[in-house]
């Protein structure tokens, strides 16, 4: 009998039952031991999932609230435009008129920045060259009378095409003195049409500016002064725009702890929680450049110190000190708080006086500062009026910081509010943290920071979106 074809290879039907029933008994043996494998790992790994589980709920959370709330604090800010760089600038050269100087020098970093839209990484990006980039501002007195800014650019030859890209806020093309390298730079910017008759120029420095320049101007003929007095002022000084990015940018910092905080759970770390809140902060188009979180007896310890590692429990109390940047301004604001799952008033097994009483001495010491910081007060009578509630409590060897620092466009700057600087008074437009504090070691630590507005008359205002009211309320 010849051997039956079937086409396309197709076994016969008890053949074909034979081998699907092999294909079967085999992919179920397969699948088991996937099944298992995956039980097993699943079990092993269980606890990791779960945690990822969290911390993106967490995330989610967070970030939801804090959107939830319109973010209107955005629609304070404007970017500085040209002619607010032209007003800083002319501001700066009658600062000079003022105090007789000849010239403001700068190389790029902050203050270059607030002069012309231009930082150290904009001009460097690798790092600060011994090739000097500056910036000379000069007072000019026009026919009318009035002073305004006369700014030229000493920069090396080959890079002055470079130093025109940049785009700084000018209205015109940037006056350039350029040198070559073989040659003395100084010499070159001390020679310069720029002096006219002026033989021995009186030049003012930034206090950024690295030290082998000032002592090159001075062995060139220069006559080299440190940053004070009204051209320290100028900075120090808000105007109205950069008053609204502050008041934007610290609004919304204190947003996103207020809507993080609502998320929060039992077991969360310091290093999670810092995660989150930069995350949240950065959905607002914020840009976070430092946190502190801090649970318990680490918030004892004013900047930190632990690994960040320590889970959080009822009863412990959160400090959070963190910052942010929107158009290049700074946002410096404190939070000291408890959990949404610990109750208000705590449960009897916590026994939280201490904390409670502590929370409320140095929100009533931030008061006295607000009070205190008027026209006309000295940095240091703003400290001891904050200081004074605490040690009247019995709690002054715990407070062992300055009250506060200005802020613009770095978080901390000149002037400083400490019991020693008699020497700064305080001007309508300044602007600071008012920040006391009191660290029982090993313990706890409560901190309350916000960012004020010295007025023209009256207590400071507040430009964070208001004080904390409770430790449930912050």
């Amino acid at each position: 009998m010849k051997a039956q074809m079937f086409p396309y290879g197709i076994a016969p039907p008890r053949q074909q039952r034979a081998a699907i029933s092999r294909t079967k008994s085999l992919f179920c043996a397969c699948v088991g031991a996937l099944l298992l494998l995956w039980n097993i790992l699943s079990v092993q790994n269980r606890p990791a999932i779960l945690l990822r589980s969290k911390q993106a709920r967490f995330r989610r959370c967070s970030i939801g609230k804090y959107l939830a709330t319109g973010l209107p604090f955005l629609d304070i800010a404007k970017r500085p435009s040209l002619p607010e760089y032209e007003l800083r600038r002319n501001s700066l050269a009658h600062a000079l008129a003022v105090e007789g100087v000849d010239a403001f020098i700068v190389e790029p970093g902050f203050t270059f920045s607030y002069y012309a839209n231009t930082t150290q990484t904009d001009w460097e990006p690798w790092e600060p060259e011994e090739r000097p980039f500056l910036m000379i501002i000069r007072p000019q007195t026009l026919h009318d009378g009035s002073i305004v800014a006369n700014t030229s650019f000493l920069v090396p030859h080959f890079e002055e095409m470079r130093a025109r890209l940049l785009g700084m806020p000018f209205e015109k093309d940037i006056h350039t003195i350029t040198y070559e390298e073989h040659r003395g730079h100084y010499a070159t910017l001390y020679t310069s049409e720029t002096w006219g008759e002026i033989l021995s120029p009186v030049v003012m420095v930034d206090e950024e500016i690295r030290d082998f320049i000032q002592r090159g101007l001075a062995s060139t003929g220069f006559t080299v002064t440190g940053l004070d007095g009204e051209v320290e002022a100028v900075r120090q000084v808000k105007t109205s725009r950069e008053i609204g990015i502050l008041r934007a940018v610290n609004t919304g910092t204190v947003e996103a702890i207020r809507a993080m905080r609502q998320c929060l759970y039992l077991g969360v770390t310091e290093n999670e929680v810092r995660d989150v809140l930069d995350d949240t902060l950065q959905a607002a188009g914020f840009t976070p450049f430092f946190d502190l979180v801090e649970f318990g007896k680490s918030a004892a310890l004013p900047h930190g110190g632990y690994d960040g590692t320590r889970e959080l429990e009822p009863g412990m109390l959160i400090l959070i000190d963190v910052g942010a940047h929107l158009f290049g301004y700074s946002s410096d604001v404190t939070r000291t708080f408890y959990p949404p799952f610990f109750s208000n008033p705590p449960p009897p097994e916590h026994n939280v006086t201490e904390q409670l009483k502590v929370w409320q001495l140095v929100a009533d010491a931030q008061l006295a500062a607000v009070k205190a910081m008027v026209p006309n007060a000295t940095a240091a009578s703003v400290d001891i009026a904050a200081r004074d509630v605490v040690e009247t409590a019995g709690y002054g060897a715990y407070f062992t910081h300055r009250l506060g620092h200005s802020i613009g466009i770095k978080a901390h700057e000149s002037p400083y509010l400490n019991k020693g600087n008699f020497a700064s008074v305080l001007r309508p437009g300044m602007v600071f943290t008012a920040e006391p504090g009191v660290y029982v070691l090993n313990e706890f630590g409560v901190r309350h920071e916000d960012v004020l507005l010295v007025k023209e008359d009256g207590e400071a205002e507040n430009l964070s979106g208001g004080f904390a009211k409770s430790p449930w309320d912050p």
